[in-house]
């Protein structure tokens, strides 16, 4: 019996590729004023600071999807966190439900690298049926408020940025 050696040799392509290492900052304003990031069981300052961070880290992630040099700037200026904090006993829970939807509203401002205005305005974005959604991937800290923002950066912004 005679075995034939076969080597294969894949092409390679060669495609230009684009850098991507955009930026965001992210400021806020008052939480006491915000409509709904009401800690359950916590200090309100420490879950403040959590919210915080927690978006900034969002908004941060979905940032480094621009082109290299863009910068994002976003103003958040109210925040209603899916759920509702009601007493559950001898403990607050946050409890969520249909009728308790996420909602947000901040100012953006997008630059490319050489610091033109891309795109500016206000967004007002809530998720009515975010429960109805099939979930991306594993569960994780207001997973439905960071959606509503990823939906808004993939649809709305994004595509700004690929015709401009």
């Amino acid at each position: 019996m005679k075995f034939t050696k076969v080597v294969l040799i894949g092409a390679i392509m060669i495609s230009p590729i684009s850098a991507f290492a955009g930026e965001a900052n992210v400021t806020y304003g008052k939480f006491n004023d915000f409509t709904d990031v009401r800690p359950s069981n916590e200090a309100r300052g420490g879950y403040h600071k959590r919210v915080e961070k927690q978006f900034t880290k969002h908004f941060q992630k979905l940032a480094e999807q621009l082109p290299e040099g863009y910068k994002l700037g976003i103003k958040v200026n109210d925040i209603d966190l899916a759920g509702d904090v009601r007493f559950g006993g001898a403990n607050e829970l946050r409890i969520v439900k249909p009728i308790y939807f996420p909602k947000i509203k901040f100012s953006y401002a997008l630059t490319d690298a050489n610091g033109k205005i891309v795109d500016k305005g206000d967004a007002d974005l809530k998720d009515m049926s975010f429960m109805d959604k099939i979930r991306r991937g594993r569960e994780e800290e207001f997973m439905h408020d960071k959606r509503i923002i990823t939906d808004w950066f993939e649809n709305e912004l994004l595509p700004k940025v690929n015709n401009y």
